[in-house]
């Protein structure tokens, strides 16, 4: 049930009719939300499932709708306000708004070449443009809402950033199903009523109800893991995407991506004005930015790198801990393997999980921290989730997916490489950082 005052409605494929009121109208009309549309969710996923062409706009509005839903929830147990729930909603409607173009690739660039983030640029957009000012008007503080849309509310009831940015949050449960749909996998379907009905408060945290919604549970943190295996870090999806970083970096100053002169400029860039920039790169002399347009050539036509070589590592160690968390030793081994082969190493890369380019990774360090509760006649009893179920412990052991990616036509000569220097068995066994 819609409990705030609607304005209008609109239809949404993957929750139905979404309705919203009056301040959200007024923000979804501005151009910097409007932006949104330009910026598709997957990047260039959609080379590898045709649907996903689904915009960042809609999931944020979807976003919106599921934060009401848990809002409303909460309200309805006396633990937050109407006016809470209206600041959920903003919360969630913005909580992606400073994403730039492609989504998380363009994380990779403010990785590489700055200390920001897409949740620092949320922040800055929301205060510091006309959204701030529609906010305000309406008495709310953009302060507060910026805060709360990245999970980095620091007064009361913080159980708040929970609901936006938590293991039960809004933008999960939209991110899961709507990627889902438009991918046309059947992996990230979660029973998103029951779910929610679920939750509850222990102390200042937002637990799930084990006792009656177990199976609930468990299909939702198993739909995370799959949709990672066969859709965020397809093998040829990953590729796609590694090639328009690729792209992107390499002609970062020319494309206007990095250094960003003001925040207007940030808000004029899109997928658009990114594909517009790469094609009069065509006739460009200079290396870097001759090799972003001969990448993104084979892009267009969809002649992708191929993973060359891979390992599944189930433990996590110093290599791997150093690989994954440090660009610089990822480039350093990039580098050696050209060397070896004979080949620019500008067309070898090595992919992990936690490059900012990919939207999610379930294999993390706190997903065995998950609460949940049952209640007793002795009172409530909180428990971690793996401790709960046997396939979720086994689930949360770390399991990381290393690859080598380069051009089709240097396959061979990376894969003999790759065994020579790394074997054949495990990359951690021949590497010490």
């Amino acid at each position: 049930m819609f409990l705030l005052k609607k304005v209008g409605e609109i239809k949404d494929p993957v929750h139905g009719y979404i309705h919203f009121t009056e301040i959200e109208k007024s923000i979804i009309d501005l151009a910097p939300f409007q932006r949104l549309r330009r910026i598709k969710q997957l990047a260039v996923a959609e080379l590898t499932y045709p649907g996903a062409v689904h915009s960042r706009f809609l999931h944020s509005i979807g976003v919106m709708h599921v934060s009401g839903l848990i809002g409303n929830h909460l309200l309805e147990k006396g633990y937050i306000s109407k006016d809470e729930v209206q600041e959920l909603r903003l919360a969630g409607l913005l909580h992606d708004v400073g994403h730039g173009p492609f989504s998380h690739v363009y994380e990779d660039i403010l990785d590489k070449y700055s200390n920001l983030t897409h949740e620092d640029l949320s922040q800055r957009i929301i205060r510091e443009t006309e959204i701030g000012d529609i906010l305000e008007k309406h008495g709310y503080s953009k302060r507060k809402i910026s805060e709360l849309a990245v999970g980095k509310l620091e007064k009361n009831k913080k159980f708040l950033n929970q609901v936006i940015a938590g293991h039960f949050s809004s933008d999960i449960m939209d991110y899961l199903l709507r990627d889902s749909y438009f991918a046309g996998v059947e992996y990230g379907k979660i029973d998103l009523f029951r779910l929610i009905e679920s939750l509850d408060l222990v102390g200042n945290d937002i637990a799930a109800d084990y006792s009656g919604a177990f199976g609930v549970l468990e299909s939702y943190i198993i739909a995370r893991i799959e949709m990672f295996n066969v859709v965020y870090f397809h093998r040829a999806v990953r590729a796609a995407n590694i090639m328009i970083s690729r792209c992107m970096d390499f002609a970062h100053e020319k494309l206007g991506l990095y250094p960003l002169k003001s925040l207007e400029d940030f808000l004029q860039l899109d997928d658009y004005k990114v594909l517009v920039g790469l094609e009069s790169l065509k006739n460009e002399k200079e290396e870097k930015l001759s090799k972003s347009y001969k990448i993104f050539s084979d892009l267009k036509e969809r002649r992708l790198f191929k993973s060359t070589y891979e390992v599944v590592i189930h433990q996590r160690n110093n290599f791997l801990t150093n690989l994954i968390n440090k660009q610089s030793i990822r480039k350093k081994i990039e580098s050696e393997i050209g060397d070896e082969a004979g080949i620019d190493s500008d067309y070898i890369v090595i992919d992990v999980p936690q490059v900012p380019s990919v939207p999610v990774n379930p294999i993390e360090r706190k997903r065995s921290e998950i609460l949940v509760y049952r209640k007793t006649p002795e009172g409530i009893i909180t428990q971690k989730i793996k401790d709960i179920s046997p396939l979720l412990a086994t689930l949360s052991e770390f399991i990381d997916i290393v690859r080598v990616y380069t051009l089709p036509e240097h396959r061979d000569k990376v894969i003999r490489v790759c065994e020579r220097l790394f074997g054949r068995k495990s990359i951690s066994e021949k590497i010490s950082m």
